[in-house]
């Protein structure tokens, strides 16, 4: 797992396989907290220590901070944990924005946030820009080490830019499916040095050999968010067939390098320009892909592979013409 690692800035390195917490905010099953503590450890062991959460993910930060409170002195340095600040759109003042961060602080257990991804619900609320403002200030302090973005369009990337406001990364869906980054957010991020944080580059677990070869699932069998999310993802891109058809290519693929569906199209995203990591979620306590996620980085896609893959997507819709820029799908 040597190209494992990624310097996300010049004070934070994290694995560019990142552990999704969306899972345990209670959309995707009951979570045992003991035995996804001791997960969570199994998962440090294996080299996955960076973990990706946020202030509405449930009991996430707690996790981290009980996680945290497992480890010695040695393991906490390597370990790296992003939270979101997810406001309601309303009056951002500078108190509103400290109890909020102070709030993450206390329960993951710390006294500096390695990465705080700011996440705004209402563009017509333009006091997205008084958030952003006080973060900085919070990172000038040292209460947060890093500031970056989740969801965000490109043309709000770019006015908080152009107001002088230093980014890292912003997190964004991603896939073979959902390729809308490419139109204008990378072409930005890489004139900009903002690197990409990504997920849905699974759709949920879609993307998988669980799929290939099966009918179309009812809405009784989407059982967590995920699968409903995707599910509508695949239907706006092109409709189950063609999903078929894509996920048969994934599976030569796959085949061809002795690998897994869900490793070829992790690694699909992480060849693109300025991704500095996928997120796979992580169903503590319930599933868990330590081995299959440690694969990911011995393989090397080719022409070949892509234009197989080109061959399918090019057949799909364009999801920039129906949904919009990044982000555009939560506003």
């Amino acid at each position: 797992m040597s190209n494992s690692k990624i310097n996300l800035s010049d004070n934070l390195q994290i694995n560019r396989i990142l552990n999704g917490m969306w899972q345990v905010s209670g959309t995707h099953g009951q979570i045992n907290p003991e035995s996804a503590i001791s997960e969570m450890l199994e998962y440090h062991k294996s080299g996955f220590t960076t973990w990706d959460l946020a202030d509405i993910y449930g009991p996430a930060e707690s996790f981290i901070g009980k996680f945290r409170k497992q480890l010695s002195k040695n393991q906490l340095a390597q370990s790296q944990a992003l939270t979101k600040f997810v406001p309601n759109p309303g009056p951002m003042t500078k108190s509103i924005v400290e109890y909020h961060i102070e709030q993450s602080l206390k329960k993951m257990n710390t006294n500096s946030l390695d990465l705080v991804q700011f996440h705004w619900w209402d563009y017509n609320n333009q006091s997205y820009l008084d958030a952003i403002s006080h973060l900085s200030k919070l990172r000038d302090i040292g209460k947060i080490k890093n500031i970056g973005l989740t969801n965000f369009d490109t043309k709000r990337v770019q006015i908080m830019t152009e107001k002088g406001i230093s980014l890292v990364s912003n997190q964004v869906q991603y896939s073979i499916l959902d390729q809308r980054p490419e139109k204008l957010m990378i072409p930005y991020c890489q004139k900009h040095e903002i690197q990409l944080i990504t997920y849905g580059t699974l759709l949920g677990g879609f993307l998988s050999e669980k799929y290939v070869n099966t009918l179309e699932p009812t809405r009784s069998d989407l059982t967590t968010s995920s699968l409903q999310k995707y599910h509508n993802m695949i239907n706006a891109w092109g409709g189950w067939n063609l999903f078929q058809e894509l996920l048969d290519t994934l599976s030569k693929i796959a085949k061809k390098h002795d690998s897994s569906i869900a490793n070829i199209a992790t690694k699909f995203i992480l060849d693109k320009p300025t991704v500095a990591g996928v997120i796979i979620g992580a169903r503590l306590g319930i599933s868990q892909h330590i081995v299959d996620n440690s694969h990911v980085f011995d393989l090397e896609l080719d022409l070949e592979d892509h234009d197989m893959l080109n061959e399918i997507t090019c057949k799909s819709n364009n999801l920039f013409e129906i949904i919009g820029d990044c982000g555009d799908e939560y506003r």
